[in-house]
């Protein structure tokens, strides 16, 4: 087994940005908003998108965004190699160009079966985006500053879910389904002239991996064999499922069950801000806590709600209000969970950070894609299949996490951060 080369020092990367640290987040988020622009942007349309197509099983209509969701997370596997290869800029630069032309193609797809092969060409460019905007991430920070960053671009990243579904709404008021597409594309290609401009490689020469079969599966291996790292990392795959769950059927628990019609974009957008709000409130309060603390209490907090949630399910139908309220008290802790996951999941790994990357972004997104696509495909008319999947996900993500702990929670790994300072 390959040694792990030592991770170059943070603050000496940090310095070699050129760019303001404001600026990074931002990019870094803009990077990883184009998946969620092709998700959220497009719920507002997956009914019209139906019946255009003739799409007559309204569960079949999800499958746009697990088609999606299946090439994002298959590509990963094989672009965090690339990019602990040949560099982090052509890979990222390859992958939008993909993205771009995927959903253009997308736009004047004919048959529902076409639009699905282009949604799948879709996810395999968006996969560079979300690996390589980690391996950046991992590059330049470790522990709980790294959090802290990760948790800043996740809130900057949560705008996207927020604003989406709206501007899908406002697109279709004008066009038809097609121009949604459109909107995806010159997104995409927005943020590729960005980076183009103003990102610098941050992968040093001398920790660039050979691209072979022996090398890659090396890496791979190192990603498997460390407990802490495949731990963490299945949590966080079972945390995905859930949401990937709610995201799949919320329009028709929202437009079909609860009939709110065009104040769906509104409600979902509601909830993408308590996400958000609660992702600063974690780049706030990680570096005091730390990692484990903050995220482990998430954690049960999450159990916790869901376990209500199913309770009240299972007594008779939640009015919307009533769901809109346990639905946002359960984002709060949520919200805490995936930015550290990462990060704790991550930070053993900075020596092969892209491949790292890649095994932690497949699990996440193929793996709790499959799942969150079961709980979708449950929908029954009814949140309660929802409720009943949420508690099961975040039990085996609590299992995960007590093993990756030999069972001790709660137990803080890294000191607190000075202010402009480096976690060690």
């Amino acid at each position: 087994m390959d040694q792990q080369k030592p991770a170059p020092h943070p603050e000496t990367l940090r310095g070699a940005l050129r760019i303001p640290r404001w600026e990074f987040i931002a990019l870094c988020a803009a990077l990883m908003a184009v998946n969620a622009l092709a998700v959220d942007v497009m719920l507002p349309g997956l009914q019209e998108i139906g019946a255009s197509l003739g799409v007559e099983n309204e569960n079949h209509r999800q499958y746009v965004i697990p088609a999606y969701i299946f090439g994002f997370g298959v590509a990963q596997l094989f672009f965090g190699p690339l990019s602990d290869r040949f560099g982090r800029r052509p890979p990222l630069v390859a992958g939008l160009i993909v993205y771009i032309v995927a959903a253009a193609a997308a736009a004047v797809a004919p048959t529902f079966a076409l639009l699905l092969a282009c949604r799948l060409v879709q996810g395999v460019g968006a996969a560079a985006t979300r690996v390589i905007a980690v391996s950046i991430v991992r590059d330049t920070f470790e522990g709980r500053r790294m959090a802290e960053v990760m948790s800043l671009i996740f809130m900057v990243f949560m705008a996207v879910p927020i604003v989406a579904p709206s501007v899908g709404q406002f697109v279709m008021l004008f066009a038809s389904w097609h121009f949604i597409f459109v909107v995806m594309a010159a997104g995409a290609l927005a943020v590729l002239g960005w980076m183009w401009l103003r990102l610098p490689e941050t992968l040093h020469p001398e920790y660039r991996r050979p691209f072979t079969l022996d090398a890659v599966l090396k890496g791979f291996a190192i990603v498997l064999m460390n407990r802490v790292a495949l731990c963490y990392t299945l949590a966080s795959t079972f945390i995905f499922a859930a949401m990937f769950g709610f995201i799949t059927s919320s329009q028709q628990i929202y437009v079909g069950l609860y009939g709110v019609g065009e104040l769906f974009p509104l409600i979902f957008a509601g909830m993408a801000g308590v996400i958000a709000v609660s992702n600063f409130a974690n780049s706030r309060l990680v570096g005091r806590i730390g990692m484990r603390r903050l995220s482990h209490s998430a954690l049960l907090a999450f159990l916790t709600i869901s376990l209500i949630w199913l309770a009240l399910s299972l007594a008779g139908p939640i009015p919307l209000w009533l769901f809109i309220i346990i639905y946002c008290c359960a984002m709060v802790p949520f919200a805490m969970l995936g930015s550290n996951f990462n990060a704790l999941a991550m930070e053993p790994l900075g020596a092969i950070a892209g491949t790292a990357s890649s095994v932690l972004g497949f699990m996440q997104t193929f793996v709790g894609g499959v799942f969150g696509t079961a709980i979708g495909q449950a929908y029954d008319g009814t949140v309660m299949p929802l409720a009943a999947s949420f508690c099961l996900v975040t039990a085996a993500a609590l299992a995960a996490v007590l093993v990756a702990e030999r069972g001790r929670l709660f137990q803080a790994h890294n000191p607190p951060v000075t202010p402009g300072g480096f976690s060690e």
